[in-house]
């Protein structure tokens, strides 16, 4: 006869515990990977290993004590990704649909907590209803011990948040405070306040996937950084962003293996179009700078006038944070300003180098900018560029406007390696508008203003629209030939690799938030 113990070992070997036969099938038919199965996929092979599987929850109302399942709807515990050692919570559905109890939530800080204890990445892979109401206040400070600790876990160990099924009131704030979150369309959402409850108060009629799908949270909000086609592509992805990430923010960046060869890109030379308002895709100055298919974008769909993603640099793993001319003329405005800022401080964070790519107008004029706090946003890039301390290395490929060529780690806010492209335009504005005050009055008193101005614009132009002058100065130590980028960033970084940088004594510094 086989021992409690030995059918304990059964039920989670089959994928059993807790839910129930009917409620995974259930959870098969949606589409959607069990907890078990989940956690399985994301782990290598034979090194996951359970914490806290024969926890119950301690409710006694409502004719709760009749109803316990062991592991309390959530699964915890710790293995490797790629032979480095991660944690993990995976709530689980069929159980009281992944309701978040006392237990459960002790479960998950005590998981957080080890983390943080052996200085490894945190990984959250959210399915549930919210808090368990059978609980009251308990379950609600089940939820504010895990906010804490995903603060002081922060810019500590990395935090990734996975969203594979509902993710409503509370709930919602924890993934909110993690570096990276991926959401699985048409299966997950993320809300504070689901439809029923926006339409008593503000009788708006909206469904979940409107209100808060991966789709509206990847494109209008930018909550999530990453979606998934289904469950694997979300896993998947999660491996895909570790490969990126030290294990703590006392490690150094990942380095792989790599043979340098020619290290010249011939197609570079070509990216850049002769006329100055044509727009490229720096996308394809990315992938001419780093290792082949290495370029791994986060936040494709948000702000989609900047980039920023993960690459590989002859094996060194770098972040790149670039304007996009191919929208808005890679102008910087509210959300973009933001999303690079974001993706900045987490790269410092962790040590990750950054490459920043400028080809940038200026700021996005407008009252509904204006309105809305492009200064304190714009401020937020240029706060969080002056603050990282990690090697930041810029190349110009073209324009670099105004306040936004101070912004997009310039010199002066303490870049490293400043370069240039010979198509490289740095002034205050472009020509057109620089004549037009510069020259005002000599164009109204000539007889042909029109023609006047072609020839102020032609004259300003030479002076400024190219990187030579801020080179006389020192603001850019190279102006270099496009075919030769990848090579001159390759031997920056490997120079600048025992950068250290010792900051002024302070408690923290104060964002504009």
């Amino acid at each position: 006869m086989k021992s409690r113990a030995d059918i304990l070992r059964d039920k989670i070997a089959q994928g059993k515990l807790g839910g129930g036969e009917a409620r995974i099938a259930t959870q098969h038919k949606k589409g959607k990977l069990t907890a078990r199965e989940r956690v399985e996929l994301l782990m290598d092979p034979g090194s996951f290993e359970e914490i806290g599987a024969l926890v119950m929850h301690r409710t006694k109302d409502f004719g709760m004590e009749d109803q316990q399942f062991y592991g309390d709807g959530v699964i915890t515990g710790y293995g490797t990704v790629h032979g480095r050692l991660v944690y993990v919570f995976a709530q689980d559905f069929t159980v009281f649909g992944g309701a978040l109890s006392e237990t459960h939530a002790e479960k998950i800080c005590k998981v957080m907590d080890a983390a943080m204890k052996t200085g490894a990445p945190m990984i959250g892979l959210n399915d549930s209803g919210g808090a368990r109401i059978q609980e009251g206040v308990r379950s609600l400070g089940g939820y504010a011990d895990i906010f804490y600790r995903n603060v002081q876990s922060s810019g500590v160990i990395p935090q990734i948040s996975a969203i594979m099924g509902p993710c409503a009131g509370g709930a919602v704030y924890s993934p909110a405070m993690t570096d990276f979150t991926i959401m699985v369309e048409n299966t997950s959402y993320m809300f504070v306040t689901g439809p029923n409850v926006v339409k008593t108060v503000t009788n708006e009629e909206v469904s979940a996937e409107e209100l808060g799908g991966a789709s509206t949270h990847s494109t209008k909000s930018g909550v999530t950084h990453l979606t998934a086609m289904n469950d694997q592509d979300c896993i998947n992805q999660v491996k895909r962003l570790l490969q990126y990430m030290p294990q703590n923010c006392e490690d150094v960046a990942p380095k792989y293996p790599y043979e340098l060869g020619n290290e010249l890109r011939e197609e570079l030379e070509k990216v850049v179009p002769e006329s100055a308002n044509q727009p490229y895709d720096m996308r394809q100055v990315i992938a001419g700078i780093c290792d082949t298919d290495s370029f791994f974008e986060v936040h494709k769909d948000y702000a989609d006038n900047i980039v920023v993603g993960f690459a590989l640099l002859a094996g060194r793993s770098i972040g790149i944070v670039a304007n996009q001319p191919m929208s808005l003329a890679g102008v910087l405005d509210i959300e973009s300003s933001r999303k690079g800022a974001r993706f900045t401080r987490f790269c410092d964070c962790f040590n990750i180098p950054l490459l920043v790519l400028v080809d940038v107008p200026g700021f996005l004029p407008g009252t509904d900018q204006e309105w809305h706090g492009i200064i304190t946003n714009g401020a937020k890039l240029l706060y969080a560029l002056s603050e990282a301390t990690v090697p930041r290395c810029t190349v110009i490929t073209r324009k670099a406007y105004g306040g936004a060529y101070d912004v997009m780690n310039s010199k002066h806010i303490g870049a490293d390696m400043n370069y240039a492209w010979p198509t490289a335009e740095i002034a205050v504005m472009g020509a057109k508008g620089a004549s037009e005050i510069i020259f005002k009055k000599e164009i109204s008193e000539a007889a042909d203003p029109a023609q006047k101005l072609l020839e102020k614009e032609a004259e300003y132009a030479a002076l400024f629209a190219n990187p030579y002058q801020a080179a006389e100065r020192g603001f850019i130590d190279e102006v270099i030939e496009p075919k030769e980028t990848r090579r001159k960033l390759i031997k920056a970084f490997a120079m600048l690799e025992n950068k250290v940088v010792k900051r002024p004594r302070k408690k923290h510094g104060n964002i504009p938030l």
